[in-house]
């Protein structure tokens, strides 16, 4: 009875510092429970709280390896399509529980920009390469379907070298196609649904119809009589909305975010924001969501969003967690669960934040 009492003790001291071992190793991001049970973090603020799914996606890096994951989509069969500069496997697709349902692709090295469009009940995919200096249009299965090259129409570029489009987006209405040449000139130009040039705005600059990086694009269709174009201003820290045809509207500062592309799900924008409140500042990026009036309501990673007379104060890291490096995009499923790829983040896969 004794030596059980003992061994009964010893079994529970045992356990208890094994425990408290696992929580110090975990302090910041996620802890372990009953060797195998996971609590994920939780991340973001008011409506908008998120659960991080610890190990989604991962991969046998051997097998389907990745560099920087870029951005990520979701069909209409509810497969998310990520798109990495890895050409061993440039495009990856998991179903929703993080099993790899296909690969293709080993021809874009500067695999950057991912738009999914819908053309007749086929769904297709706009692919920027920044090295191939193009945009590409695929199908599902990676048939290339056309391609777009430099703007011969645009006097600015002298060579194909200077296009180096980081973006696209799509108006459902007409299928025109908007191509943002963030590290390029910095122009966005449209085009029709056929690849063919139509106009084009921007330019490097630091005016309101100008840019500093225009990383992404988005057709804002929330107002369903009056779709504007918004574009990423990202040195400047800002958002631009814009009419169809390139007119500038209004500017929406967002201080301390470096955000990549906007992406509208229902009525609310989400973003990756890649640096906070430096552009040397490391590892330092997080998400953001704005709601239908464009005011920030939540950032997951981030600090918590704060008005003061109507302005937004400007934003860091949240340092408590460390699961973000450099979000490159963010991909919001049907279930409005958000799966983040990152750039320059150790050649790791995407994180999975479930909606609380």
């Amino acid at each position: 009875m004794g030596n059980t009492t003992n061994n009964n003790r010893r079994e529970f001291l045992k356990k208890t510092s094994t425990t408290l071992a696992v929580s110090a190793f975990f302090p910041t991001i996620w802890v372990k429970k009953s060797f195998g049970q996971k609590l994920g973090a939780t991340l973001g603020h008011n409506s908008h709280r998120y659960r991080v799914v610890e190990g989604w996606g991962v991969l046998d890096a051997g097998k389907n390896p990745v560099n920087d994951c870029h951005e990520m989509v979701e069909d209409a069969k509810g497969r998310l399509i990520m798109l990495t500069n890895e050409t061993r496997n440039n495009i990856l697709i998991y179903d929703k529980s993080g099993k790899l349902l296909e690969t293709w692709g080993n021809s874009y090295p500067g695999g950057h920009g991912l738009t999914l469009g819908n053309e007749g009940g086929e769904q297709f995919l706009l692919i920027t390469d920044t090295d191939r200096n193009q945009v590409i249009k695929t199908d599902l299965k990676g048939k290339e379907i056309f391609k777009i090259d430099y703007p011969r129409e645009i006097k600015d570029y002298n060579h194909p070298g200077e296009f180096k489009p980081t973006e696209t987006a799509i108006n459902p209405a007409n299928g025109d196609i908007y191509v943002a040449d963030g590290y390029g000139r910095n122009f966005v130009t449209q085009y029709n649904s056929k690849g063919e040039y139509i106009r084009h705005f921007g330019g490097k600059g630091a005016t309101d119809g100008t840019f500093e990086c225009c990383h992404g694009v988005l057709v804002d269709t929330r107002d369903a009589k009056n779709p504007t174009l918004l574009v990423t201003d990202r040195s400047h820290t800002s958002l631009k909305r814009f009419t169809l045809d390139g007119k500038y509207l209004a500017t929406i500062p967002v201080p301390g975010s470096f955000i990549c592309r906007p992406v509208l799900k229902g009525k609310n924008l989400y973003a990756a924001v890649y640096r906070s409140t430096s552009q040397d500042y490391k590892d330092s990026g997080y998400i953001t969501i704005f709601d239908e009036k464009d005011r920030v309501i939540s950032t997951p990673g981030g600090t918590e969003p704060k008005y003061v007379k109507n302005v937004l104060q400007e934003q860091r890291k949240d340092r408590s967690f460390m699961g973000f490096l450099h979000p490159h995009d963010v991909c919001v499923d049907s279930d409005e669960s958000i799966y983040v790829p990152q750039w320059a983040s150790g050649k790791t896969y995407p994180v999975k934040l479930e909606r609380i």
